[in-house]
């Protein structure tokens, strides 16, 4: 048993069962022992690689990107360049890299942000970064971000923002809870009270018995504060994570260890849990705040970006072995068997603003 799961037992016995969100914030944020805060989950040696650490084509193709909209956004500086949720800061590197080369004037005169929760994580960021010539500072939250424009990236963000679960049961909702059983196990139970309605989506109706929908407020109110800042003060936000385009009933909740699936109540604090994204909720939660939100396959936005020309000058010089593995990269992260279609893409830009590859209509 884990030290966290030892505590969450001990927890659930003083206080009852917790709805899942907060066991979810449990085993990825404790300050001692959460999964974020305590290891490095990224790459080969961890549970999971990310598209940053995969290629150094993602990186470019999202810094192309974002200079984009900059551009069409009037070129604005001083300007805030900034990622949220970095990882050991991979796709950062890539992206200073790519606008130091585009435009000496934006990366030099830019400020440059990670937004970061954990300690860990921001001493691995440090490292990775600090052969780079330019400032870069570290904030918490959006909040501490200058009142300025704001050109933002987050990649696997959203999937592990805590969220609620509810059950059918009867002829109304209950809270999926974490308790425990008769041998003192973790186990999953339907709560004790019925639901408020109105906090369902529209799509849970007529679910069946039994059935799993899952709501996000925690994500909606993150989404809400950056489209709140790029209203106010320009900007432009992209965003990439594994999820679904349209609305659907269904548990999606997973435990990752190790590159393989476990039981998500197996070791707390040990393994990453997440959850698919539902884009067109935090479509409508941009478009709220009088944004455009387009929505994409990261297939699709990394061909349309150029990812088999960008992949054809990297390995135009190269010997058979690297030109193999540049090919296999793209696949991985393009191709519909594996990220392409798994992965979608969130844009969000003032209204009208055309960035390439989306057009002006939402």
């Amino acid at each position: 048993m884990t030290r966290l799961k030892t505590r969450i037992v001990d927890l659930i016995e003083a206080l009852g069962p917790l709805p899942v969100n907060e066991y979810m914030a449990l085993c990825l944020f404790d300050p001692e022992d959460g999964y974020y805060t305590t290891r490095e989950p990224f790459g080969a040696a961890g549970d999971f690689i990310t598209a940053p650490e995969i290629s150094q084509m993602f990186g470019e193709l999202v810094a192309v990107w974002l200079y984009q909209a900059w551009l069409a956004g009037d070129q604005p500086l001083p300007a805030t360049i900034a990622e949220i949720g970095p990882g050991r800061g991979t796709l950062m590197k890539d992206m200073l890299r790519t606008l130091s080369r585009l435009d000496p004037d934006l990366a030099n005169g830019a400020t440059f942000a990670m937004i970061e929760t954990s300690p860990r994580l921001t001493q691995v960021q440090q490292q990775t970064l600090g052969a780079t010539p330019l400032a870069i500072g570290w904030h918490e939250t959006i909040d501490t971000l200058p009142r300025q424009p704001l050109f933002i990236v987050g990649n696997e963000l959203f999937d592990a923002v805590p969220i609620r679960q509810f059950v059918r049961a009867g002829a109304g909702w209950r809270e999926r809870m974490v308790g425990l059983d008769e041998t003192n196990e973790l186990r999953f139970f339907a709560g004790a009270g019925s639901v408020d309605p109105t906090l369902l989506p529209d799509d849970a109706t007529d679910a069946p018995q039994g059935a799993i929908v899952e709501v996000a407020p925690a994500r909606a109110a993150l989404m809400a504060a950056i489209a709140e800042r790029i209203a106010r003060h320009g900007g432009a936000g992209l965003f990439i994570d594994y999820g679904h385009l349209q609305p659907g009933v269904g548990d999606t909740l997973q435990a990752l260890r190790r590159h393989d699936h476990e039981d998500v109540l197996a070791n707390p604090g040990e393994a990453d849990l997440t959850t698919h994204v539902d884009f067109a909720a935090l479509a409508a939660t941009v478009r709220a705040h009088g944004l455009d939100a387009h929505l994409s396959t990261q297939g699709d936005f990394l061909l349309d970006m150029g990812i088999l020309e960008r992949a054809g000058r990297l390995g135009a010089d190269a010997d058979q072995a690297v030109r193999d593995k540049i090919a296999d990269d793209v696949e991985r992260l393009a191709g519909a068997q594996a990220m392409g279609e798994l992965f979608k893409v969130l844009a969000v830009l003032p209204r009208g603003v055309a960035v390439r590859p989306f057009a002006t209509a939402d």
